[in-house]
């Protein structure tokens, strides 16, 4: 940890020569004092989850012991994330109603991991989704494929985290917004690297209390300026905008083709999300999976109910108010993804305002942290361990490529954040989602429910979801456009899900039924026995191979 304490000591440098010199606004001392408590507080987690973690199940599922409550809180701190928090209010307090377009969509697919993925997951795999996905079919394709699927979704959710980490320190503490991104990026690594799942759990449990906490007094306090009454919220914001088309669909997703893509990504992409579905390994048995998932879903569906207000709430506050306007650029200080940020001061002055900027802070490292190893661990189990090394490995090794993967990862997302910076997070969330229902979802649920599965189909469906997602997605504006400078996007749509999860489907199916061969008809027998071990658990300990 004494490498821990150094990167610290800089990042603490970086912050006072920067706002010694920049001259741009007075630092928040307050929001400084608790992003700094914080910090010193998860670093100590870190370290204490480090001396624990001693074996591969220790660093990836935190030796399974954790129990179906503390996970339901721990997938809620990794789902709530900074598209969430500061995203959805954000879209809210910009285009009105149609931001809950996101609020639903985030939610929607949680019945599906209920009922149809955490059980069987739990009772299939051992440390990653690509477990549950070639436990009959050939590993070496299908663990490749479901590690690319990982990374891509990894590598997109990433970039909001990163780029709401960003303009948060820089309102925070004046610190220019590359640096604030490598901060972040530092301390993930740290995180990850040294207290592995175990860390990042209890890092996502402490931040999902202090998330619902902080969002609950901020729409009880705006709730009670509007004498708590919808009406009042509404047509106060309808009001200030000038305008009542805030309270009419439309403004975010124009047309259907848009919206109904979007929806097909929300919905299926919660279950494709490798971060969330890793950590059903971390329970001990399917009870426990889902448990999990039911204690997950009730504290999100409630946080999502408190975006929407504190996006009203921001209108409302914020709108007019020269104390939080941005007199050269426009709109407010920092953009729309602010918007939040901006409210906690108008509600509570300086001290709520460092509160939610520390929490917001907490948010966004939980979830980089479960991104992160997420993505480590496809590098290093799934691509490593079972396709390089063809399960022959040490697992102290499998550790070690882990952790270089971590550092890896780590600078990626610093460059991709510092590259992304004008997106809004919330859509660089639903284009992850994207992926995910692209490549992850179809292979894992035919996978589970599907006994005519063959590894052909689920490669060749599996690859074409994955590349028609990728090229609509540096097709559309949000790439095309806003990141690569052209005049008018290639593909017309914001998100590539309608045309990418059918063409996975379709695909799979047709590649699958028209496989005759003879490891074909060995995969279809073995669906079986899949089937009884997925709904039973009996001697599940992990995918078998052929």
């Amino acid at each position: 940890m004494r490498g821990a304490l150094l990167l610290l000591a800089l990042c603490s440098t970086l912050f006072a020569a920067d706002a010694q010199f920049s001259g741009r606004r007075d630092l928040n001392i307050s929001a400084i004092a608790m992003f700094l408590v914080f910090v010193v507080a998860t670093l100590g987690i870190t370290y204490w989850a480090a001396r624990r973690t001693k074996t591969a199940k220790d660093f990836y599922t935190a030796g399974g012991g954790i129990t179906g409550f503390q996970n339901g809180l721990a997938i809620a701190g990794d789902y709530m994330s900074a598209a969430s928090f500061l995203g959805i209010s954000g879209l809210v307090y910009l285009k009105g109603f149609d931001g809950l377009i996101y609020s639903i969509g985030f939610l929607v697919g949680w019945p599906i991991i209920l009922f149809l993925v955490a059980e069987q997951l739990r009772n299939l795999g051992k440390y990653t989704f690509s477990d549950v996905a070639s436990y009959r079919l050939k590993q070496t394709p299908i663990r490749t494929l479901a590690a690319s699927g990982s990374l891509a979704t990894v590598a997109l959710y990433l970039i909001a985290q990163m780029v709401g980490a960003g303009q948060l320190i820089q309102i925070l503490f004046g610190l220019d917004y590359a640096y604030a991104v490598i901060m972040v990026g530092i301390l993930m690594i740290l995180y990850v690297t040294f207290g592995g799942m175990l860390a990042t759990t209890w890092v996502q449990i402490i931040k999902a209390v202090l998330l619902l906490s902080g969002a609950t007094f901020m729409a009880v306090m705006i709730m009670y300026k509007v004498g708590f009454s919808f009406e009042s919220l509404f047509a106060k914001a309808v009001e200030l905008k000038n305008s009542d088309a805030i309270m009419a669909p439309g403004g975010l997703v124009s047309d259907p083709i848009s919206a109904i893509s979007l929806g097909i990504a929300l919905m299926f992409g919660t279950a494709g999300l490798p971060h969330i579905l890793m950590r059903f390994f971390t329970v001990s048995d399917a009870k426990e999976a889902r448990k999990s998932v039911f204690f997950a879903t009730g504290f999100i569906g409630y946080f999502y109910i408190l975006t929407f207000i504190i996006g009203f709430g921001a209108i409302v506050l914020l709108s007019g108010n020269p104390e939080y306007l941005d007199t050269v650029k426009g709109g407010i200080i920092g953009g729309g993804n602010m918007a939040a940020i901006h409210t906690s001061h108008a509600i509570g002055g300086n001290i709520f305002l460092g509160f939610i900027s520390a929490v917001a802070f907490a948010t966004i490292l939980a979830v980089v942290s479960g991104l992160t190893l997420a993505g480590a661990s496809a590098v290093s189990h799934d691509l490593y361990a079972n396709v390089f090394a063809r399960g022959r490995v040490d697992e102290m090794m499998e550790m070690k490529v882990s952790k270089y993967a971590t550092i890896a990862l780590g600078v990626v997302a610093i460059i991709l954040g510092i590259i992304f910076e004008k997106q809004n997070i919330a859509f660089m969330v639903g284009l992850a989602f994207a992926i995910a229902a692209s490549a992850n979802f179809p292979i894992l649920f035919l996978s589970m429910f599907w006994s005519k599965l063959t590894t052909r189909g689920a490669v060749i469906g599996g690859s074409l979801g994955l590349f028609t997602a990728i090229v609509l997605v540096v097709l559309s504006k949000a790439v095309w456009v806003d990141v690569l400078g052209n005049k008018q996007a290639i593909y017309a749509y914001g998100n590539p899900a309608l045309f990418s999860v059918l063409m996975a489907f379709g695909a799979i199916w047709f590649f699958s039924i028209t496989d005759k061969s003879e490891d074909a008809q060995k995969e279809i027998e073995a669906y079986e026995h899949q089937f009884i071990r997925s709904q039973t658990g009996i001697g599940a300990e992990g995918a078998s191979s052929h």
